[in-house]
């Protein structure tokens, strides 16, 4: 039996780089799939119908997850095409980086509201239908920068500092409800945005880590697939990272 046999999961930024590679996996599992997404409408489609090759249904939906009334539509829209939800995975994310004494305020509200209201958001917008199935799994994607920090990236990193202290919290106040909730921190993860940078950079990043090799979305989405699943069953309010032992 596939993993997620059955279930439907919310991905947010799910058109592309660790989001798509969620969906594919996700998928793969025999979960149905309604991701979102803010630019082509094109690719969205072409997603879908990929993803529908599973077996499975799927379906994008152009929504804005910092903004908390298309939240709460989106919530209720998936509700009417899917009847449920199991499975929330809170992926969408910017970066505006810069050294503090050049960012500007709409820099900071711009990535704390994608990367962190956008969290309160969609788990405001899910809460209800988890209560009443008296069941889910709340996925969180955060860094390696919220857990350490990193110059030039104040914003990002408070950003992602915060959903690990909400993770913790909704873990606290859901659990015996048996809604689990955990994060994710990501380490350096190889995807078509950081395919644009020096490539000597990358490799001296590559170095720098003990298994000497970036990470991929998959890495990411294999965990992610595991904290969806009931063999996660017994664990909820933790942080993981995947790193290649970045942090260690």
């Amino acid at each position: 039996m596939k993993l997620l046999e059955g279930k439907t999961a919310i991905i947010t930024g799910g058109s592309r780089g660790i989001g798509k590679g969620i969906c594919e996996l996700f998928a793969q599992n025999g979960c149905n799939i309604a991701f979102t997404y803010m630019s082509s409408d094109e690719k969205a489609q072409a997603l879908a119908s990929e993803l529908e090759k599973n077996g499975i249904k799927a379906k994008g939906y152009k929504s804005d997850a910092a903004n908390f009334a298309s939240a709460e539509k989106l919530a209720e829209d998936v509700l009417k095409d899917f009847e449920t939800i199991d499975v929330l995975v809170n992926n969408a994310g910017i970066t505006r980086d810069n050294l503090l004494m050049r960012m500007t305020e709409e820099h900071w509200d711009e990535v704390v509201n994608t990367n962190m209201k956008s969290v309160f958001n969609m788990v405001k917008a899910c809460q209800r239908t988890f209560l009443k199935n008296r069941s889910g799994s709340i996925i969180n994607m955060s860094s390696v920068v919220g857990v350490k920090g990193n110059a030039g990236q104040a914003n990002y990193a408070a950003s992602k500092a915060g959903v690990l202290g909400f993770t913790k919290s909704v873990a606290l106040e859901l659990g015996s409800r048996n809604i689990r909730c955990n994060a994710i921190a990501p380490g350096f993860i190889e995807t078509e945005m950081t395919g644009a940078l020096d490539e000597k950079m990358v490799q001296e990043w590559r170095q720098a880590i003990p298994l000497k090799r970036g990470g991929t979305p998959e890495d990411v989405a294999n965990l992610c697939m595991f904290l969806a699943s009931d063999m996660s069953g017994y664990i909820t309010g933790q942080v993981i990272n995947v790193d290649g032992g970045m942090l260690t």
